[in-house]
């Protein structure tokens, strides 16, 4: 069974999904280091290029690949909950853990990074956080098995509640 971490950027999907592969005996596969890969540029370069379009494309594809791993702790990109058919493959052998926090936390968690495109355009940074959070909450609420809050919490104490949840080959007897 793999454990799949969604959220929106900077809540600790590819920290946490370190500890928890590290604590249950997985793998790790991070999607947008797959799409980066795939694309052979960053995202940013991709949809600067190619669009959003090509890029939600580009995350289907890698979906489906990470969807048919085992033994894996799969760290999305925030947009992976916007085709339903990119959820319903990572269900197939998943189990979905939404990393949830407030857009002012997202904020000052990712305020310096540059790594990734605007998606509303013309908003303000808190602006587009608050937007975008609140067009994807009920497509991460609904697509969840298990709402972990990272607000307030070290990256190892999220770790440790997902891996108690879904304790892997390594925990076994």
């Amino acid at each position: 069974m793999n454990v799949v971490l969604i959220g929106y950027r900077g809540t600790g999907k590819s920290a946490v999904a370190r500890l928890v592969a590290e604590a249950t005996g997985r793998s790790v596969f991070g999607m947008d280091d797959a799409i980066a890969r795939r694309a052979g540029c960053s995202i940013s370069e991709f949809v600067a290029r190619r669009g959003w379009e090509a890029f939600r494309d580009l995350e289907s594809e890698v979906a489906c690949e990470a969807g048919g791993r085992e033994n894996t702790v799969i760290d999305t990109g925030g947009g992976v909950v916007l085709r339903p058919e990119n959820i319903a493959v990572l269900k197939k052998n998943g189990r979905l853990v939404w990393l949830r926090a407030s857009a002012e936390v997202i904020a000052q968690r990712i305020q310096d990074t540059t790594d990734r495109p605007s998606l509303t355009g013309a908003k303000s940074f808190l602006e587009e956080i608050g937007e975008v959070l609140l067009a994807r909450t009920p497509l991460y609420q609904a697509a969840a098995d298990l709402v972990v809050s990272t607000e307030g919490r070290t990256v190892e104490e999220v770790a440790h509640e997902i891996a108690a949840a879904y304790p892997g080959p390594a925990s076994r007897d």
